[in-house]
């Protein structure tokens, strides 16, 4: 600490920073005293960076350490790489930082839309191109909290800027502390390069606008960028062409100079430009030595985004006060769940996971309104975007239904209001994307209703959902709708009118993916049969949803190679290689949730069924970085091998989640990958989701209590011995035994006490433990 302060060309930082260094008081990987209110030991234990590292989408887990409240419209994180489909804003493994940037971006596998760069820097030369304005930095300066980030820029010569962050849902917060005597300014970044597919050669060039007010402390601006527009649905009104991100950037410190850059060419003095590469930039006095930035950021106007800012952060509120005030909004849902039996590393990955789980679908609304890009106007009510429904119809649905349910219903209503333009969303981003199969906002709608979800237009949301099942796709008979292909309209059910509907098949010489559509599409009619029963619909609406249901999935079956097929029109195999969407015949073979009895019988009765799940896990197929394979694990149960599906689970979770940066072995998929563990150490997991049902598996910790949401009851699973003791010897649910291996949602949803007896040898609960031999033991 001595050596610090004698040395006269250190900056006089706030006394945040000295605590950070200080030994004794706060090390650099905690977060100061000031910006750890309210206390909370769940927050504290989230990592960031769990998910951020290796080199390629599928292996790095596709997260980034931004700051944001849950469900942000628009989290900020330190940038280290022009993002774009397939590459994230920062990578722990970089050494360079070359801004702060309000991402828009929802996961790595899509694109960016409307963002914004704030950039510090000190000097005569204006540096706005990304590559110029690389500071160095060291991993070790960087405090990573969802609420705050701090790290040191290293500007040359000995210089260093302290750079702190926080944000709310649509206003970013920065503080910057400048080294003593230096010509410091502060670029805002409208319009950039932008790549529009996961080909880095790939380039657009999005225009925008920006105007520097100096009465007012403010540069103002807007982009047009919006990466996924290639993949966008055709039609003029699904366009999105009028699409902007706005941004107005309010200043703490009165602006000594200003000026406008161009592709580099810097215009002192201009107020306002228009066009591609574009930045405005703020000098300041020398003895301007703190500047604090708040960032409103807009998809309807400037106005809006100045209004945003004046109603999140107000002129005068310091970043502590911004960090505390998201800090206390994770708080209030992580501080929810309270482990024992649970290590720091455990809780670290427990937490991050939660925290993962409450950041997508995110707002879109404002102020009351919300901008939609299917008709380019604005409208009254709530809306959410970044549905990446394939992925999260699985878990992550149900998880935000028991941790998050004053959200649900305007999620629902979002994806109406999407309905009565166009179609209901399957990944929307902005507007539709066509990504991945299946219409699954039907089993979100399913699911929702027979939870007891309310807050939304049932009969609505049964119109919409019912189109899904007998509407198909513009020319359905000569599309592929192969995966982000270009120029093409809704894909919903593509394969619907050509055999499916008649004979309950996608043929794989008309459509890409055909065997996964089969399979999606039969679980998609099971969800509205569930949901057409639960409203009161006709029984030969209903009966006709579940017959198609019960019946599609099997005419994949090949009985003589024992596994699920694509076939083609004229009903002939297609091979079984073809038509997978991220799986495999090993995956999709096992891929009827809602029927699982019929499936254990067609390949050959339950020691049988257990004997190719074997097959399946001990020869390497089964892939938990893809979801196709989420709910393997818990097959075996329901084929009377209890213990094995808890042996397998653990497995699984050891394997595929830790407390690094390459904690995660796949892409987060927007919470699913995270629901998956965290359902996972509760002890059950909802294998069909619509089913209203959790399949029990073996719970990870000694004591778990959930304070739900809404209800007075706390829900409290105890399982003493489990870290070391995987398997069950019995389960009780308010003192009553459970026999079979299922645990009702009505059961828990109020609060309850769900006890494991754990055993640290296989038992025989729910069913004799089954050895390959076919004997029970």
């Amino acid at each position: 600490m001595l050596l610090l302060v004698l040395q006269p060309t250190w900056p006089r930082f706030p006394l945040s920073y000295w605590l950070i260094l200080a030994p004794g008081i706060v090390s650099a990987s905690k977060c100061p005293a000031s910006f750890s209110i309210p206390k909370s030991d769940a927050v504290d234990h989230v990592n960031p960076l769990i998910g951020n590292g290796g080199d390629t989408p599928n292996g790095s887990g596709g997260m980034i350490p931004s700051t944001a409240p849950p469900f942000g419209m628009t989290r900020w994180v330190a940038q280290t790489h022009e993002n774009y489909v397939s590459v994230t804003p920062y990578n722990h493994t970089a050494t360079t930082i070359h801004g702060f940037q309000g991402t828009h971006q929802p996961a790595i596998w899509m694109g960016e839309s409307g963002q914004v760069v704030v950039v510090p820097g000190i000097g005569d030369d204006i540096k706005s191109k990304f590559a110029d304005r690389a500071f160095g930095f060291s991993n070790s300066t960087e405090v990573i909290t969802p609420s705050y980030y701090r790290v040191d820029l290293d500007v040359g010569n000995g210089d260093v800027i302290l750079a702190e962050q926080s944000a709310t849902s649509r206003v970013g917060h920065l503080r910057f502390t400048f080294p003593t005597g230096k010509d410091a300014y502060v670029l805002l970044e409208a319009t950039r390069p932008s790549v529009i597919t996961s080909t880095p050669t790939n380039v657009t060039y999005p225009t925008g606008s920006v105007t520097v007010d100096p009465a007012r402390r403010e540069i103002t601006g807007a982009n047009s960028e919006r990466q996924d527009w290639i993949i966008t649905p055709t039609s003029s009104a699904t366009s999105a062409d009028h699409f902007r991100g706005y941004f107005c950037a309010r200043f703490d410190t009165p602006f000594a100079a200003w000026g406008v850059v161009q592709n580099g060419s810097v215009h002192a003095g201009a107020d306002t430009d228009t066009g591609s590469l574009l930045s405005a930039y703020t000098r300041f006095a020398e003895d301007a030595r703190i500047v604090n930035v708040r960032v409103g950021v807009s998809f309807i106007s400037v106005e809006q985004a100045r209004r945003n800012l004046d109603a999140e952060i107000p002129d005068g509120v310091p970043l502590e006060e911004t960090a505390r005030q998201t800090r206390a909004a994770w708080a209030e849902k992580l501080d929810r769940i309270t482990l024992e039996g649970a290590s720091k590393a455990d809780k670290e990955v427990f937490y991050t996971a939660f925290f993962h789980t409450l950041q997508y679908p995110y707002e879109q609304d404002e102020g009351g309104y919300y901008y939609s890009g299917y008709d380019n106007d604005v409208h009254k009510g709530e809306s959410y975007t970044g549905y990446s429904i394939w992925d999260t119809f699985r878990a992550e649905w149900a998880w935000l239904i028991m941790f998050s349910p004053e959200r649900v219903p305007g999620m629902i209503t979002s994806m109406l209001q999407d309905y009565q333009e166009v179609r209901l969303p399957m990944w929307k981003n902005i507007v539709e994307t066509n990504i991945m199969v299946g219409t699954h906002a039907d089993s979100l709608i399913a699911e929702a209703v027979i939870k007891g979800v309310e807050g939304f237009n049932r009969e609505l949301a049964w119109e919409a959902a019912y189109k899904d099942a007998i509407i198909p796709p513009e020319n359905d008979w000569n599309t592929s709708y192969f995966d982000r292909e270009e120029n093409v309209g809704y894909e919903v059910r593509a394969g619907l009118s050509s055999v499916y509907a008649e004979k309950g098949w996608v043929a794989d010489d008309v459509h890409s993916e055909s065997a996964s559509r089969t399979l999606d599409y039969a679980y998609d009619d099971y969800a509205l049969y569930r949901l057409a029963e639960a409203l009161g619909k006709p029984a030969n609406i209903v009966t006709a949803l579940r017959d198609r249901a019960m019946s599609a999935p099997f005419t994949l079956f090949n009985e003589a190679t024992g596994f699920m097929e694509a076939r083609n029109a004229s009903g002939a195999w297609a091979g079984e290689d073809a038509g997978w969407t991220e799986g495999d015949k090993w995956a999709y073979s096992f891929d009827v949730v809602h029927d699982v009895p019929t499936l254990v019988r067609h390949r050959g009765g339950n020691v049988n069924f257990v004997r190719s799940l074997d097959e399946h896990f001990d020869g390497g197929h089964n892939d938990h970085s893809n979801e196709p394979s989420h709910h393997i694990p818990y097959l075996y149960v329901l084929a009377g091998a209890a213990s094995r599906t808890q042996e397998r689970v653990r497995e699984i979770a050891k394997a595929n989640y830790n407390n690094t940066p390459t904690g995660l072995s796949g892409n987060e998929d927007c919470g699913q990958m995270s629901a998956w563990y965290l359902f996972s150490a509760l002890g059950f997991y909802p294998v069909d989701p619509v089913s209203g049902e959790y399949v029990v598996g073996s719970p990870f910790f000694d004591k778990v209590t959930l304070n739900l949401p809404g209800r007075e009851k706390l829900l409290v699973i105890t399982a003493q011995g489990a870290a070391s003791a995987k398997y069950i010897r019995a389960l009780t649910i308010n003192g009553q035994a459970v026999i079979s291996p299922i645990i009702r949602h009505e059961q828990i949803a109020a609060g309850a006490d769900v006890r494991f007896e754990m055993s640290a040898v296989p038992e025989s609960w729910s069913g004799m433990y089954l050895n390959l031999f076919g004997e029970s033991c």
